[in-house]
């Protein structure tokens, strides 16, 4: 179902899939402000929508032993420079079943927009679910970015996820994501995120290690420069024999901006084991330096730098 098509043709000429409307095996939805103007399934995954007030609610349903070998795409924006978009997500992803998708959040006109997603995210056992999300915003940076999320592990199941901001203007990006993990259950979360000017980056990610055997990763990679500022908070709880995880925060701060990480680990069970490691400064003297003196300006080698501490 296209609604229409030039519109859904310019969000996705802002990512670098524009070839995935014309695949009959790739499933997508493609939500505009508060419009759903394409959607395409595929057999044993189901997507269903329903509109409400500035935005959408959307239900995925995965059947139990179904796996979808194609990446799954997702399209959300708008390009009206004024707007909220809410965007409430259930996802139910069955037994011994596996999914990957990914979703792009594009405002390239923004000066003043909110986007705010609210999903419950449930992975049967023995479940994959990966989630990579990339951001397109306005030079401006006037969008507000409010991603929540409650995620429940089932038993061997996995959950994966990245959320990628490296190209224009932040605005303010204010994610909270809460996870619970079973017995033999894996979460890991990624944060890629450049901040410029006055942008604002808050981060709250928690991970709870319930089950047996239990692992986790919380990595978060920011950049900030100009007046920009940074606050990650990540926390770890391990309540079982055998869990282990791992917190991992690395921030390079440039100019007048500033950086916080409050990285918090709690173990309730003798037998479990997290570690947590925190790196906030600026770009390292000796790579800049021999950037620099490879031809390089100064500007260019910082954004280099960043560039691969990002990637």
């Amino acid at each position: 179902m296209i609604k229409d098509k030039q519109l859904v043709d310019e969000l996705y000429g802002n990512t670098e899939s524009p070839h995935v409307l014309k695949d009959p095996d790739t499933a997508h939805l493609t939500i505009h402000h508060d419009e759903v103007i394409g959607m395409h399934s595929v057999p044993g995954l189901n997507i269903d929508t329903n509109k409400i007030e500035d935005g959408i609610e959307v239900n995925v349903k995965l059947n139990k032993g179904v796996r979808i070998d194609k990446q799954v795409h997702l399209c959300f924006g708008m390009f009206p420079e004024k707007g909220i978009q809410k965007i409430v997500m259930d996802v139910d992803i069955g037994t011994n079943s596996y999914i990957s998708l990914l979703a792009h959040c594009i405002f390239p006109f923004a000066v003043d927009v909110q986007h705010i997603m609210d999903a419950n995210i449930r992975i049967g056992e023995n479940a994959k679910y990966k989630y990579l999300e990339k951001h397109v915003h306005s030079p401006r940076g006037g969008v507000k970015v409010i991603p929540k999320a409650k995620v429940n592990i089932g038993r061997n199941a996995e959950f994966k996820t990245e959320f990628e901001l490296v190209k224009g203007r932040v605005g303010l990006i204010d994610i909270d994501y809460e996870t619970f993990c079973g017995e033999n259950a894996v979460v890991e979360m990624l944060a890629r995120i450049s901040g410029h000017d006055d942008d604002e980056i808050k981060i709250r990610e928690s991970a709870y290690l319930e089950g047996k055997n239990a692992r986790g990763a919380l990595t978060s990679k920011i950049a900030v420069r100009g007046r920009a500022r940074a606050e990650i908070y990540n926390k770890m709880t391990a309540s079982a024999p055998f869990a282990r995880g791992h917190v991992d925060c690395k921030e390079i701060v440039q100019d007048d901006a500033v950086a916080t990480a409050i990285p918090i680990v709690e173990v309730h069970h003798p037998k479990a084991h997290i570690t947590h490691e925190a790196a906030i400064g600026s770009v390292d003297n000796k790579q800049l330096e021999t950037l620099m003196s490879r031809g390089m300006s100064e500007d260019d080698a910082v954004d280099l730098i960043i560039e691969g501490m990002l990637s």
